[in-house]
């Protein structure tokens, strides 16, 4: 079956145009990190673990201001449970980044490789999957009943795994260079983030560009990692599309890492304009150094039939509504598309309480460029659609889409990311709870756009039921995706860092879809293939990253002071604020 690839628009005018530009200051920051390139290679484990617990300390200093100033660009109250979840999505993943590969750091000067906590167990098609989570006796205690597991690629051995880990810190030097960042623009974590996978991953240093929707937080970031521009390992420009194309193009970047639409790492490897189509076709690309990249994707969730109660009606409703509100709708890893079982008595209800999830919380300034356009376009496909909530000049309404036909395969909301405050609904006729879970895999993985993230919720009866149960973890072996959750939002792959988080492996530049390669990877696995979080159908309390937690923003501050610096005595508060959610 063939399928259009079209991901969220993004402006890519101007990506080649840089003949006016003044590349002065651009060449500068290049020669500044190329310079300490070998520098950077001859830093040991421990003094890169230093610098690491210096950046932990002075992002938690800074934190404050800088989600301050997120929820100002997004037009939330930072006291609000909207603005804890700014501090944590914004922040918060950053920093436990970076305290999970100081971790690392010293794990590789005490033992040669990062410690994973394990079991180690068989998968089907010769994989093996490594637990992450819990890392640490802190992780079983804040995230409990929640594991991660990061599975190899076929045929990949635990000793191999063992083998290959922190391959970078054996020969530095062969791996030293300059790589180019490209930020996102949607949550201001994700450019630091990658700039930590490119030095303590890949061992390269780096220039990162701030895109244009979130360049104000350049000077929070450079507060963050002052320790690594102070020494030369990092420096962060701002400019459009062509001070990006400008540094594509340098000589003196070996590979580049993009976090965005692939409208426009096609536009960066194929070019724009009349020959550019003609260039992909024939995949002759303008630019041959390796790319990496983290992209869109028509993220489903998995809706498998059961009996449920009011109380989890509810909860899973809420878990949905945060999915699609967080952010505003804004993220790569917003559901697109809920896969329900058409025969499914209680499919009804469920929507019914999801609109009304969704009717208790606020809509969200619409911040993101092409927002209006974007959500029009839909509208228009779909003028059934139900809006829930007050649209006004800067906010959008909640958005659903309902009772798609699985089989109309040219949908747009199956192939195009929406990137806006829009979901859908698609319907699959199964005789049975086990032949809609197959079915459901099916759709998934040929018809829906993207590989980047899904979920499927399913009720503990269902996974002890001797037919659906199998069945779900034969779903969870079979989906093509980088990151699956399972009773847990497949964003909390991308916030724990010891897993990782990419599109599924073996996409071509040509067919670019969600990206290709992994960031995260705090245990810096060679040969990863994907991510499987899972949690419990129901817990009490909800966690606080829900969007109908009250409370959430007390939580995530005192969670953040935790990963900041982790002590026990900071737990009883931790737990008290969570409870209070």
């Amino acid at each position: 079956m063939s399928i259009t690839t079209r991901g969220a628009a993004a402006p890519t005018s101007g990506l080649q145009n840089h003949g006016t530009l003044d590349t002065t200051s651009l060449d500068l920051a290049v020669a500044e990190v190329a310079a300490q390139a070998l520098n950077w290679a001859a830093t040991s484990p421990l003094k890169r673990a230093d610098l690491l617990s210096r950046m932990a300390r002075d992002t938690y200093a800074v934190a404050e201001d800088w989600a301050a100033a997120g929820c100002a660009a997004k037009g939330l109250d930072p006291q609000s449970s909207e603005g804890g979840e700014e501090l944590f999505s914004g922040v918060g993943t950053f920093l436990r980044m970076v305290q999970c590969f100081q971790t690392s750091m010293v794990d590789i000067a005490k033992k040669g490789r990062p410690q994973y906590p394990g079991p180690v167990s068989h998968k089907p098609n010769s994989r093996i999957a490594v637990q992450v989570l819990p890392a640490s006796n802190f992780d079983k205690l804040l995230y409990a009943g929640i594991t991660g597991e990061v599975w190899m690629e076929p045929g990949v051995s635990e000793d191999e795994v063992r083998a290959t880990q922190a391959e970078v810190y054996r020969n530095p030097t062969a791996h030293a260079g300059v790589s180019l960042v490209l930020g996102a623009g949607n949550v201001g974590s994700l450019g630091p983030r990658d700039v930590l996978t490119k030095l303590f991953a890949e061992g390269k240093v780096v220039v990162l560009k701030a895109n244009p929707v979130n360049d104000y937080l350049v000077p929070y970031w450079e507060r963050a990692m002052a320790g690594l521009i102070e020494a030369g390992f990092l420096r962060i420009v701002s400019g459009g599309a062509a001070v990006g194309a400008y540094l594509t193009h340098h000589e003196s970047i070996v590979d580049i890492h993009v976090t965005g639409s692939d409208k426009t790492v096609e536009a960066i490897v194929f070019g724009v304009g009349d020959d550019a189509a003609e260039r992909k076709a024939s995949n002759n690309p303008i630019i041959t150094k390796p790319v990496s990249c983290e992209l869109g994707n028509v993220s489903p969730v998995v809706i498998v039939p059961g009996v449920w109660s009011k109380k989890d009606i509810d909860y899973q409703a809420a878990h949905v509504a945060t999915m699609l509100t967080n952010n505003a709708g804004f993220n790569c890893l917003t559901p697109r598309v809920l896969v329900t079982h058409e025969q499914w008595s209680q499919r009804g209800e469920f929507l019914a309480a999801l609109a009304t999830v969704l009717e208790s919380l606020p809509t969200r300034r619409a911040y993101y460029p092409g927002a209006r356009e974007r959500h029009a376009s839909f509208m228009a496909a779909h003028p059934e659609a139900t809006l829930i909530g007050t649209a006004t000049d800067e906010a959008l309404p909640w958005t659903i889409i309902t009772g798609l036909d699985a089989g109309n395969v040219d949908d747009m909301c199956l192939n195009v990311e929406a990137f806006c405050s829009l979901t859908s609904e698609c319907t699959i006729s199964a005789h049975s709870p086990t032949e809609f879970v197959e079915k459901a895999v099916t759709f998934c993985n040929d018809v829906v756009w993207g590989t980047l993230s899904a979920t499927v919720i399913a009720h503990p009866s269902s996974l002890q039921d001797a037919s659906v149960g199998p069945a779900i973890e034969q779903a969870i072996a079979d989906l093509r995706y980088g990151s699956i959750g399972l009773n847990l939002w497949h964003a909390m792959s991308f916030a724990f860092a010891t897993t990782v988080w990419g599109a599924y492996p073996g996409h071509e530049l040509t067919d670019i879809q969600s990206g290709r390669g992994f960031v995260g990877n705090a245990f810096l696995f060679a040969r990863p293939q994907k991510s499987v979080v899972r949690g419990p159908f129901r817990s009490s309390p909800a966690p606080a990253w829900f969007a109908t937690n009250r409370g959430a923003a007390t939580t995530m501050r005192r969670l953040l002071a935790f990963e900041a610096k982790p002590s026990w005595l900071k737990i009883p508060g931790l737990l008290a604020a969570a409870l209070k959610a």
